[in-house]
């Protein structure tokens, strides 16, 4: 048998099944490591700079330790890109063939048994009224889909061609987590869930992502089988993902749509046929419980604060608590009332979904105030109370150990300099071994570190505009390929109003902005375009990849500290102060270094990239701590010249192409 080494080295079966295959030592190390702590069955956290291939570098190990292996990835894009081309090109290349299995969330999965109801109008009620009540291009929409449903295998949405995850017709053809029927379903037999489930549990590696997971592991959701259980590894791939994604799985969330849907449920179930075991007085009493669950409802909308946004439970403890009783009495009764009448059909699902309401309700009201932080949230399309538990370490550090086989954790951050403290103390994994990879790109000769001096603090009133003032003449320098990073949506704002008063007689460079359009879509363009400028907040951070010319500048606005005028922000400073503990050494200062981390490497994607990075906040030089976000950085030259900066960018900005009048002239 090959040895890695033989594998990844020149000449191997890699490098001639793969043409853009490179060979790098790095990859190498990260592969052999992982291959040790899955033969040990052992807990490793590996950081793996950009550039290394960390997934060739886990895949490999994985296709030949005949294990079966669970990899959990962070978006679905990469789960589709695992499953649809990384997966097969290395297996082929190894000619080591593996069953493979793809699992996403119910949620992307056609539902037969809901495409029915919609044929049927049932509770679809926006495509079975008027013309005019539908949302537009619904009734297209579902009749490819009724099409398409009829030669899927997967059931996969995402096969559908123009349908996204925000269409209206999405949320009709698909089922949640409550109102699926299980296997009380007339459609079981067929269901597409429950076909991908028993796939995944027959595979030998399954390719799902962490929210899946994380519900598998904590709350044992669906019961379509334990996939935990049968594997033998885990391998989290963007797992610096995992601390925030657990605290949500391990709090509890109860939303008004959530309610709205399931009376809305049982309303279309007290409208249908009356079943023989449930009688008119099941009947009268159902509708007599709906009917208090709507009131208390209503009762607790008629307390909400006018203002949307998020606030902290406290400041509205009093009429919270009292509306918040009654809301769970009322569907703890609509819970006990519906049982009684159906033991087995939807009526009994639907009773199931009251309780399950109830005990999230009177989680979160009976928590101590030390435990978790409560908010509310208010929007334009209704409300939420959460829960957020401050400390999950021992919960899942205690999970992990209950289920005997490797946990790999990997991602390209997870270190603050050569200390993984912060992101192994939070999930109770400090005594896991650990390996950092630095990138094999050559920072200091491709990039470029400017700290601009002379910049007013970040909380004065002409911030923005002096970041602005900052980015264009190195935007001009580069002839574009720039994003423009802001760490909240009105600073965002503001930025693009600035950037287009400026250019109002004729932008020199195409302006993208986030929520003009799709993240995917401005992404796409972006690329094509070449020469863009891309403004954007948080989701334009991290998951990004824009390799070759066309981002060659990106320059962040300020430092990415969390809002202290958060709720949960605020709750978790208060409860690490209370604790003993330094919130801002322990928490503030590390999340923002790495949130920083991630913001820097969208520049350098490849051995061939060039570019700067520009922070504009003057703490990184004037504060003691901004050493803590330099070392949180790859080893960039550093400069304050901005004409040393310009220069660079200038010298790797692509030539201009000439106009067609230009080319033309004698």
């Amino acid at each position: 048998m090959l040895e890695l080494e033989d594998i990844f080295g020149h000449g191997g079966p890699l490098e001639r099944a793969l043409p853009d295959f490179k060979v790098r030592r790095e990859q190498l190390r990260m592969a052999e490591r992982v291959a040790d702590a899955l033969a040990a069955r052992e807990l490793l956290v590996v950081e793996a700079g950009t550039g290394t291939g960390k997934t060739f570098a886990y895949l490999v190990p994985a296709l030949l330790s005949g294990i079966r292996v669970l990899i959990s990835t962070g978006t679905r894009t990469l789960q589709d890109q695992l499953f649809c081309k990384d997966l097969p090109l290395v297996s082929a290349a190894l000619g080591r063939p593996a069953v493979v299995a793809l699992l996403k969330g119910r949620a992307n999965y056609l539902c037969r048994q809901r495409l029915t109801q919609a044929d049927e109008g049932g509770e679809q009620l926006p495509l079975s009224g008027s013309a005019a009540s539908r949302p537009r291009g619904s009734h297209a929409m579902l009749t490819r889909i009724r099409r398409w449903a009829l030669t899927t295998r997967r059931g996969d949405l995402a096969e559908v061609r123009g349908l996204s995850d925000s269409h209206p017709v999405w949320a009709q053809v698909t089922s949640t987590r409550e109102s699926c029927l299980g296997t009380r379903c007339p459609e079981i037999s067929r269901c597409h869930v429950a076909v991908a489930r028993r796939e995944a549990l027959e595979a030998d590696i399954v390719i799902v992502n962490h929210h899946l997971l994380l519900a598998d592991l904590a709350l044992k959701e669906d019961g379509f089988g334990d996939l935990l259980g049968s594997a033998d590894a885990v391998i989290l791939d963007e797992a610096h993902q995992i601390p925030d994604l657990a605290t949500q799985f391990f709090g509890a969330t109860v939303s008004s749509r959530q309610v709205e849907a399931l009376l809305r449920d049982l309303r279309v179930e007290l409208a249908a046929p009356r079943r023989a075991q449930g009688g008119e007085s099941s009947a009268a009493a159902a509708a007599a419980a709906l009917r208090g669950a709507e009131e208390t409802l209503q009762q607790l909308r008629s307390v909400l604060p006018a203002t949307q946004g998020r606030v902290a439970w406290a400041r509205h403890r009093t009429t919270l608590g009292a509306a918040t009783a009654q809301w769970m009495r009322s569907l703890e009764n609509l819970s006990a009332v519906l049982a009684r009448g159906d033991e087995q059909g939807a009526t009994a699902q639907l009773a199931e979904r009251a309780a399950d309401l109830a005990a999230s309700l009177a989680h979160i009201a009976a928590v101590d105030e030390l435990d978790g932080a409560r908010t509310l949230e208010v929007s334009a399309r209704g409300f939420s109370l959460s829960l957020m538990p401050f400390d999950i370490s021992e919960r899942f550090r205690a999970l992990v150990d209950s289920r005997r086989g490797a946990w790999i954790f990997t991602s390209a951050t997870l270190s603050l300099g050569e200390e993984f403290g912060h992101f192994t103390g939070r999930l109770g994994l400090a005594a896991a071994p650990t390996l950092r990879i630095d990138s094999p790109f050559d920072h200091e000769r491709q990039s470029l570190l400017y700290l601009p001096a002379g910049l007013p603090e970040p909380m004065s009133q002409g911030y923005v505009a002096a970041v602005i003032d900052t980015a264009v003449p190195l935007i001009d320098a580069a002839r574009g390929g720039a994003f423009v990073l802001f760490t909240s949506h009105r600073a965002l704002s503001q930025g693009a109003a600035l950037l287009r008063n400026r250019w109002q007689d004729g932008a020199p460079y195409r302006l993208f902005v986030q929520g003009e359009a799709p993240r995917e879509r401005l992404l796409e363009e972006f690329r094509a375009d070449g020469n863009g400028v891309l403004l954007g907040t948080a989701s334009f951070w991290e998951g990004v990849d824009v390799k070759g010319e066309a981002l060659r500048l990106v320059v962040i606005e300020k430092l990415p500290f969390a809002s202290p005028e958060d709720p949960l922000v605020r709750a978790r400073i208060e409860h690490l102060t209370a604790s003993g503990g330094n919130a801002f050494r322990d928490y503030q200062l590390p999340e923002a270094a790495l949130a920083l981390k991630q913001g820097a490497g969208r520049l350098i994607r490849s051995e061939d990239d060039y570019g700067v990075v520009v922070i504009c906040d003057p703490r990184m030089l004037g504060r003691g701590y901004g050493r803590v976000f330099l070392a949180a950085l790859p080893p960039m030259t550093l400069t304050q010249d901005p004409d040393e900066a310009a220069r660079f960018l200038a010298r790797h900005a692509p030539r201009p192409v000439p106009s067609a009048r230009a080319a033309a002239a004698p």
